[in-house]
């Protein structure tokens, strides 16, 4: 897939884009690495629907991709973290965690609006997250996402999904989310197929409803830093958590932890 100019101001302008066919040859071994995964969660692991939530599964881990060979192989040969840096208007791609997500059918319960910024140790504009379904979304069970809402002034106040808390003590840095589905917002929701991806900006406002149809909802996502993606000391206890990572405001994310997976000058 070749990446052109009208594509990367589509993604400075509305933090995200989709990218049809762009992992249609890796759909197997990531449906292969779904399945490794689920049989053997990481620490991370976490089973969202609780006592009252109107029954379903929705199954999530993250930080498994140097343990799971097809999410090895993914992040080290697939064009994720080239196309990711193009578009992001890096001259690298560092990769900062994958996640999965899978919701099975008669599954009610929601993703929240949020942005993924808030949660994580990492600052700056330079970034790109995939989400790349491995079964056929609609409209109604799709990611969806605020156009332009990474270009708003404060980031949201990170809340726990599970009872709706403030993630950290100190607030005053963060801003309240408004009422997306009454507001005047511009909401991206596509219909994909698998192997159809769409890249966003970590600051972007994005959520899902849940799959109350009769197929299973797996997707896999790969999360990238650009070249001013840098540290930074959040409030509390990140997600994820990353303890140990002993760095300073300010520096870029050490790479021993962190690979650099595309450089603009080697790919020339």
């Amino acid at each position: 897939m070749q990446i052109g100019a009208d594509q990367i101001a589509t993604y400075a302008r509305d933090g995200a884009i989709v990218l049809r066919g762009a992992f249609a040859d890796w759909v197997a071994p990531l449906c292969e690495g779904v399945a490794r995964n689920m049989a053997q969660p990481g620490p991370f692991g976490t089973e969202n629907v609780r006592p009252g939530d109107g029954g379903g599964s929705f199954f999530d881990d993250y930080c498994n991709w140097q343990r799971i060979p097809e999410f090895t192989d993914f992040v080290i040969n697939s064009p994720a973290a080239k196309l990711a840096g193009q578009l992001m208007g890096s001259h690298t791609s560092q990769i900062f965690h994958d996640h999965v997500l899978v919701k099975e059918p008669g599954t009610a319960k929601k993703t929240p609006w949020h942005q993924d910024m808030p949660y994580y140790c990492v600052d700056g504009m330079q970034t790109g997250s995939y989400w790349i379904p491995l079964d056929p979304v609609t409209s109604d069970n799709t990611l969806r996402l605020v156009l332009g809402s990474h270009l708003w002034p404060k980031l949201l106040r990170p809340k726990r999904w599970a009872g709706g808390e403030d993630f950290y003590a100190d607030q005053d840095q963060f801003m309240d989310l408004p009422d997306i589905e009454q507001g005047d917002f511009r909401i991206l929701a596509p219909a994909l197929e698998p192997g159809d991806a769409i890249l966003f900006n970590y600051r972007t406002v994005h959520g899902a409803n849940g799959n109350t149809g009769a197929s299973r909802r797996r997707a896999f996502s790969c999360r990238f830093l650009g070249d001013d993606a840098v540290f930074i000391q959040r409030p509390g206890r990140t997600s994820p958590p990353y303890p140990g990572i002993n760095q300073q405001n300010g520096e870029r994310l050490r790479e021993d932890w962190f690979p650099t997976v595309w450089r603009q000058d080697a790919a020339a």
